[in-house]
C-alpha cells in the first residue's frame, strides 16, 4: 500500500481521554446519618472529589472534550479557553493540556489561591478579571473575543453546552439510581447548587424518565439570590454556584422550587463535615446538605433526597472555610447532629467513550 493510500493513524487524543475516563465518575454515594431538629434522618450523596480532579466538574470536562473530538471542532493543536470560578477550569486544563492542547483560562479575580495555582500547575495561562473589567460576564466575554482572533480555538462553553447536562444524565444520574436500587430504594428529589445549571438539568431529565415523580431543586445562597430575582444581587462566599447570571442550561420551568441557604451556614456545617465525620469538602457541599434538609422537611421524614458533594476542601484553604466562622440567627447547622456515615460503592460499569 503507498504512503498515499495508507488509513489515517487513529487520533491519539482518543486513546489518552480514554485512560483518563477511568478515573472519572463511579462516585460513591454516602448515606449521611444526622439527627435535625430532634428526628432521625439521611441523606444520600454523591462524593464527586473522587473524580479526576476533586470535583464534580470532571464529569462535565470528559463529555465537552470527547464532543469536541467527535464532531471535529476540537482541532488538533488548538487552543482550548475557558471562562471558570474554578473546578470546571482545573478539570478542562488537565484534560485538554493532556491530550495536547494549550489552554488559556479566563477567572473572576476574587477565587481562591488554590484554584489559580491549580490551573496553572495543570499547565493553564490564567487571566484574571476585576469587578471593574466585568468579573464573570467579563471572563465569558473576553472567551469569545480571543476565539474571534486568527488561530484554531476551542470554546467548551459550559454555561450553554448541552454535553454538560448529558454527562449528568448519562453518568451522575445513572450511578445515582443503581446506587439508590442496590438498597431497595427510589429518589424522592434531588437537589443541588447551580453553577451552569448541567448537574440539575441533566439529573431532572434522567429522573423524569425513571422516577416521575421525583422532584429536582436548584438552590442558590441567600445573600444572592440570582435565580430568583433574575438578575445579580449581593455578595456570597459559595464558590461556583450564582455567578453574576442564570445559565441557558438552568431551565428553571423543569425544576422546582429554588432553595436558598446562607453561605456562613454552608461554612459551618462544611467544618462540622470534616471534623466530626472526617469528610474534607468545600462550601458548596455544605451548602447542599442543608437544602436536602430543607426539602426533606417539606417532603416528610421517609423522603429519600439526594445531593451531590462537589469536591473537596483543599481549594479552599484561603478562605472562609479555614477561618471561624459567626454562628447567625437563622442558621440551620445548630440543629443538626452528625452522627455518622456509609458509603455505598457503584456497580455501573466504566464509562466508555469513542470517537
Amino acid at each position: 500500500m503507498t504512503q498515499s493510500h495508507r488509513p489515517p493513524s487513529p487520533d491519539p487524543r482518543w486513546q489518552r481521554l480514554r485512560e483518563l475516563a477511568g478515573l472519572v465518575g463511579r462516585t460513591p454515594l454516602l448515606a449521611l446519618r444526622l439527627r435535625y431538629r430532634g428526628r432521625e434522618a439521611c441523606i444520600y450523596a454523591k462524593a464527586e472529589s473522587f473524580n479526576l480532579t476533586g470535583s464534580i466538574k470532571d464529569r462535565m470536562a470528559l463529555h465537552i472534550l470527547a464532543a469536541g473530538l467527535s464532531s471535529g471542532q476540537l482541532r488538533q493543536g488548538a487552543l482550548v479557553t475557558e471562562a471558570t470560578s474554578g473546578n470546571a477550569g482545573i478539570a478542562i486544563t488537565a484534560m485538554a493540556t493532556a491530550i495536547g492542547h494549550p489552554v488559556k483560562i479566563f477567572m473572576p479575580d476574587w477565587m481562591s489561591a488554590e484554584r489559580i495555582a491549580l490551573m496553572r500547575l495543570y499547565g493553564a495561562e490564567v487571566e484574571l478579571v476585576s469587578h471593574a473589567q466585568g468579573g464573570f460576564l467579563g471572563s465569558i466575554a473576553r472567551t469569545r473575543e480571543l476565539a474571534l482572533e486568527p488561530g484554531d480555538c476551542f470554546l467548551p462553553s459550559q454555561f450553554d453546552n448541552e454535553a454538560n447536562a448529558q454527562a449528568h444524565e448519562e453518568g451522575t444520574a445513572v450511578e445515582l439510581l443503581a446506587q439508590l436500587a442496590s438498597r431497595g430504594l427510589k429518589p424522592d428529589a434531588f437537589i443541588a447548587g447551580v453553577g451552569t445549571g448541567g448537574t440539575v438539568l441533566g439529573v431532572s431529565r434522567a429522573l423524569r424518565k425513571s422516577c416521575p415523580g421525583a422532584q429536582v431543586y436548584p438552590l442558590e445562597p441567600a445573600e444572592s439570590p440570582t435565580l430568583s430575582t433574575g438578575h445579580k444581587v449581593g455578595k456570597h462566599r459559595i464558590q461556583g454556584i450564582s455567578d453574576e447570571f442564570i445559565p441557558a442550561l438552568c431551565r428553571l420551568d423543569q425544576l422546582g422550587p429554588v432553595v436558598a441557604v446562607h453561605d456562613g451556614d454552608a461554612i459551618l456545617l462544611a467544618q462540622r463535615l470534616a471534623r466530626e465525620l472526617g469528610l474534607g469538602v468545600g462550601v458548596s457541599s455544605g451548602a447542599n446538605l442543608l437544602g436536602a434538609l430543607t426539602v426533606q422537611e417539606r417532603l416528610g421524614p421517609q423522603a429519600v433526597v439526594c445531593t451531590v458533594l462537589c469536591d473537596d476542601n483543599k481549594k479552599y484553604l484561603s478562605t472562609d472555610l479555614c477561618r471561624e466562622e459567626p454562628l447567625r440567627p437563622g442558621y440551620l447547622s445548630p440543629d443538626i447532629e452528625l452522627i455518622g456515615l456509609e458509603s455505598i460503592a457503584c456497580p455501573t460499569p466504566e464509562l466508555a467513550i469513542s470517537a
